[in-house]
């Protein structure tokens, strides 16, 4: 039994969707540092405890588990989520990825830390900040009179100088700051004179309590135009030509320990003449800084930086307030002082990260209250209004922290990531009601006193240059590039190019100046790379890996995407590599409350493709028509409703692709030939999956046939569609 005959979807699909509503909680390793569209480890350290195991999934899935002697390895490792999994159960990992970042962030996570030390450093780090820093981020309660209580969030507008008359005037979008969902009454901002009040009619806010001016909700700044307060000009905005945008602090909220208990609601204020003497002061001190690490590197041109280029964003320090290079300068230069290497390298990834929310493009969430970091999409995206975090954050009288995005809640995250490698665990749902299951045996790391060390390979490179051993890999699981336009290469360099001041030569691959290369596989209109780049080097990669596979070893890879042609270049590399798909396994691996993806017909389930040089593949998983295809995926559908997860149409859509990727290639791999030029083979590839049929007409049968699940299938169901009964089984 192999993943083929032993993969149980609805298990897998009820914890991997769990998993990504909290991944943090499931899976604390990946708060070691941001990283991008990490899919479940659940998915993972199921595929590789049912390729290894020696028994049913179910029965393995939350005990330990050890396979000494195994190699796994990854080309596009990523945020490290395959070496990771593999890692823990006892196998030899070995992984590549093009950036930098990506090399940084895996040793992080796998590296050992001596964890008291660690805590005992940042606390003091933290400490000498406050000392210096600390009044910056207080002001005065003017509820109940309270002097110097912390502040959680500063929120900012951006404003323009008019045209026509030369005054400043906002750009706000919007006036409402606070619904009335985790407040107990909508907060609008007076258009007038800036006061907040406090509504219990959004859609009829009514006076402002100050100043008797009428309350609106809709500001005047939309869709790159904006009317001055003054003179009535309208004035176009971004202004890329004056330089980077400006900035006006038009309210606070606040967090006031002694009177919280008897408060209902947040603390809201709009900023007084202290607060805005504590800017003044926040920027002479910076002012008289000589820098050293706060980087002056250019934005470079982009799919995504072309976007900062726009709004006058020219270097990557322009995109923090005189307050947060402050407050991240003088981290940096703490962090250099340390004696210890690995504590500096842990307190360096902590600066990386905290930067998501020291920066100005971070927006401030009216439902949630809340900051939203510089990725909650994968993007630059730059909003009017703009939120400042705490750079400490802030702890309540039981240690909990309050808010988001201060050091307090960045090192402990990194701290639980660290005792998570120590003592990993599982969540196991019983009905209703969910425990932690520690699995003891289990570790992440290398070494460990009394136990059998694991090699760690890691290498910041192109994996479409990487020779390997031949016949050295037991398996290789990976989740490779996504071929559209999510450009992680231009997103990490915002962290990049300050980690790197801090760290110097000391990583491998941080000798460039960007984490970008030519070598990349993502899509990226800017470097003119497309279907047939793309195509390209994922068979160069999967022919590498493939030499090195043992007979029959597995290569493993995670993929969706909303247009067919992107499933061509993934089968073409498949055939390249001389392998045969022999299995395509539906398992959900994103959030389907994701900012970059509510509201989108996007699908949140990967096909998991399965493929082997040699092997057994089920006659029924062969089709030759549509209306048997649609048999499959319907099949494909009652195991992800076992897991109490209803398809989408955008699912659908993804299992069809998966499905007739896995089919062409059957058809094509005798008599593939790799020789023919990238195009020519994808138009061969497309012509096979044309064949079939309009896959749109999958969905419609499908939706007619309404395929009921038995009511024996419940979250837990362990049978397989192979493993009732023995399959008649098709060697290739």
């Amino acid at each position: 039994m192999t993943i083929e005959t032993r993969f149980n979807i609805p298990l897998v699909a009820d914890l991997a969707l769990r998993e990504k509503q909290i991944q943090q909680h499931y899976r604390p390793i990946i708060a070691v540092h941001k990283w991008f569209a990490r899919r479940p480890g659940t998915l993972f350290r199921a595929l590789t405890i049912a390729e290894f195991g020696d028994a049913p999934l179910a029965d393995l899935f939350f005990t330990a588990n050890d396979f000494p002697g195994r190699h796994v390895a990854d080309p596009f490792m990523g945020g490290g989520t395959p070496l990771i999994e593999a890692n823990r159960v006892g196998c030899d990992v070995t992984g590549f990825d093009i950036n930098p970042m990506a090399w940084w962030v895996v040793r992080e996570e796998i590296e050992h830390l001596n964890l008291s030390r660690y805590e005992r450093t940042v606390n003091e780090l933290i400490g000498a900040l406050h000392a210096t820093l600390g009044p910056f981020y207080h002001t005065d309660c003017p509820l109940y009179g309270d002097e110097d209580v912390p502040v959680k969030y500063f929120l900012w507008v951006k404003v323009l100088n008019c045209t026509a008359c030369g005054e400043q005037f906002d750009l706000f979008p919007g006036y409402l700051l606070s619904e009335d969902a985790r407040h107990p009454k909508n907060v609008f901002v007076c258009a007038h004179c800036g006061e907040l009040n406090e509504v219990a009619d959004r859609k009829s806010p009514g006076h402002c309590h100050h100043c008797g001016a009428t309350l609106r909700q809709r500001g005047p700044a939309s869709r790159s135009r904006c009317a001055c307060s003054h003179c009535g000009c309208v004035n176009k905005y971004p202004r890329g030509e004056a330089g980077p945008p400006q900035h006006r602090l038009f309210a606070i909220e606040y967090y006031n320990p002694v009177r919280k208990a008897g408060h209902k609601g947040r603390f809201f204020k709009k900023p007084d003449s202290k607060d805005l003497t504590r800017i003044q002061e926040a920027e002479k001190q910076w002012s008289r800084l000589t820098v050293q690490f706060a980087p002056t590197q250019e934005i470079l041109p982009g799919d995504e930086t072309n976007r900062l280029r726009r709004w006058g964003y020219t270097q990557y320090r322009q995109m923090f307030n005189p307050r947060q290079l402050l407050g991240l300068e003088l981290s940096c230069r703490l962090v250099a002082k340390v004696n210890d290497h690995r504590i500096r390298c842990a307190l360096a990834t902590n600066i990386s990260d905290l930067l998501r929310y020291q920066n100005m493009l971070c927006r401030y969430n009216t439902r949630a209250l809340k900051s939203l970091d510089i990725f909650s999409v994968h993007g630059f995206p730059v909003n009017l209004i703009q939120c400042e975090s705490n750079l400490f954050g802030i702890k309540n009288g039981k240690g909990a922290n309050i808010g988001s995005g201060g050091w307090y809640n960045i090192a402990a995250k990194y701290a639980k990531a660290k005792r998570y490698c120590d003592e990993p665990f599982e969540v196991c749902r019983n009905g209703t009601r969910k425990h932690v299951v520690l699995v003891k045996g289990e570790w992440i790391g290398t070494q460990r006193m009394g136990v059998r060390d694991r090699k760690m390979t890691i290498r910041c490179t192109s994996a479409t240059t990487e020779e390997l051993s031949p016949n050295t890999l037991d398996a290789v699981f990976t989740d490779p590039p996504y071929l559209g336009n999510v450009q992680y290469g231009e997103l990490m360099d915002f962290c990049y190019v300050w980690l790197r001041r801090l760290i110097g030569d000391q990583a491998e691959g941080f000798h460039r100046a960007s984490t970008r290369s030519p070598l990349e596989l993502t899509g990226n209109a800017t470097q003119e790379r497309g279907l047939v780049q793309f195509a390209a080097g994922l068979s160069e990669v999967y022919k590498r890996v493939t030499v090195a596979l043992k007979p029959g070893a597995p290569l493993v890879f995670t993929y969706h995407h909303n247009k067919l042609e992107a499933y061509y270049a993934a089968g073409v590399a498949i055939l390249d590599a001389g392998l045969t798909c022999s299995a395509s396994l539906p398992c959900p691996a994103e959030m389907a409350g994701s900012i970059h993806i509510h509201g989108t017909n996007s699908s949140i389930v990967d096909t998991v493709f399965v493929c082997r040089a040699t092997g057994k593949i089920p006659r029924h998983w062969l089709f030759e028509t549509l209306e048997q295809l649609v048999t499959i995926v319907a099949e494909d559908c009652d195991q992800l409703r076992a897991a109490e997860y209803g398809p989408t149409p955008g699912d659908i859509r993804c299992l069809i692709f998966g499905h007739l990727t896995r089919m062409a290639i059957w058809n094509l791999r005798r008599g593939w030939d790799t020789e023919r030029p990238t195009l020519e083979k994808l138009d061969r590839f497309a012509a096979a999956v044309a064949q079939f049929g309009d896959p749109d007409q999958i969905r419609e049968i499908l939706a007619a046939k309404k395929p009921a699940l038995s009511a024996a299938v419940g979250p837990l169901f362990v049978a397989h569609r192979c493993a009732e009964k023995k399959q008649d089984e098709v060697c290739f």
